[in-house]
C-alpha cells in the first residue's frame, strides 16, 4: 500500500503540472514539468523512508517481485514493458511544447553603424537632422510633424494602430505584435536614432536576438525618404507627448 501511496502522490503532482495546459490552453514545458517533477519524486522518497520501517514498507513489493521464485512470471512481463514504457515516454516528451531555445529581446542593441539611402550612419551619437528647427522655426517644426503625420497614417496605420497604440488592422495576426508608441515604457525611453535603424531596416536588420520570432516589420528604407523617416519619428514623438532621449541623457 506504501508504494501505491507513493505513485498516487507523484501523479497528483504531475496532474497538477499539466493543469495549465489542459484548461487554460498554456502548457508548462515539458522540460519545466521534467526538472519540477525530478525535485518532486526525490522529496516524497525522502518523506516516506525517513524511517526504516517506512522504507521497508515502501521497497517490499519490488523486492518480493524480483525476488520471488513464484513471481517470475509477472517480473518477465515487467521486464517486457519497461523498455516501451521507457520509449514511448520519450516520444511523447519530445513532441510536447518546449522553451525556446534564445530568449527575444523586445528592444535588441543596435549595431554600431546602418548602411542606407547610399551613405553609412553612425547611430552612436545620431541626432534627427530636424529636430534643431523645433526652438528655430516652430512653424515650420509643425508641419513637418503634420507631414510625417501623412506618412504615418499612409504607411503604418494598418499595423501600430491609428491612436499609435499598437492595435492596427492586422495587429492580431502578428507574432510579436506591432510595437505601441503611447505610454512612457517605448519610444520615450529610446533615442530617436533607434527609431531611424529600425524603420529603415525593419525587422530583416534585426540582430541574432531580436529571434527567434522575428519581427514582420518591412525595411522602410525602400519605400521611404530619409526625410519621410525623420518626419514620421517627429510626428511619434509629437502625437504621444513623448520626448527622445538625448545623448546627454
Amino acid at each position: 500500500m506504501r508504494l501505491l501511496k507513493f505513485i498516487l502522490i507523484n501523479l497528483f503532482f504531475y496532474a497538477l503540472l499539466k493543469m495549465p495546459g489542459l484548461l487554460a490552453g498554456k502548457p508548462i514545458p515539458s522540460s519545466v514539468i521534467t526538472m519540477y517533477m525530478f525535485f518532486i519524486i526525490v522529496t516524497v522518497l525522502l518523506v516516506m523512508t525517513i524511517t526504516d520501517e517506512g522504507a521497508e514498507d515502501l521497497f517490499a513489493p519490488a523486492r518480493s517481485l524480483l525476488e520471488d521464485p513464484s513471481k517470475a512470471f509477472a517480473r518477465n512481463v515487467l521486464f517486457a514493458v519497461l523498455p516501451i514504457v521507457a520509449a514511448l515516454s520519450v516520444y511523447y516528451l519530445a513532441a510536447e511544447p518546449a522553451p525556446p531555445f534564445e530568449l527575444r529581446s523586445a528592444h535588441p542593441a543596435p549595431p554600431g553603424a546602418v548602411r542606407a539611402y547610399g551613405k553609412v550612419y553612425e547611430l552612436d551619437g545620431l541626432e534627427n537632422p530636424l529636430r534643431s528647427i523645433e526652438k528655430e522655426d516652430p512653424a515650420a517644426f509643425k508641419e513637418m510633424v503634420r507631414e510625417g503625420g501623412e506618412v504615418y497614417f499612409r504607411n503604418c496605420l494598418f499595423c501600430h494602430g491609428a491612436k499609435l497604440d499598437g492595435r492596427g488592422h492586422y495587429a492580431h495576426a502578428m507574432d510579436p505584435l506591432p510595437m505601441p508608441f503611447t505610454g512612457s515604457d517605448t519610444i520615450a525611453q529610446l533615442k530617436e536614432s533607434y527609431l531611424f535603424w529600425r524603420i529603415v531596416k525593419g525587422g530583416p536588420g534585426l540582430p541574432r536576438e531580436g529571434g527567434p520570432n522575428i519581427s514582420s516589420m518591412p525595411a522602410w528604407e525602400d519605400e521611404l525618404t530619409e526625410e519621410e523617416v525623420w518626419k514620421v519619428i517627429l510626428f511619434l514623438y509629437d502625437y504621444t507627448g513623448n520626448r527622445p532621449r538625448s545623448w546627454k541623457d
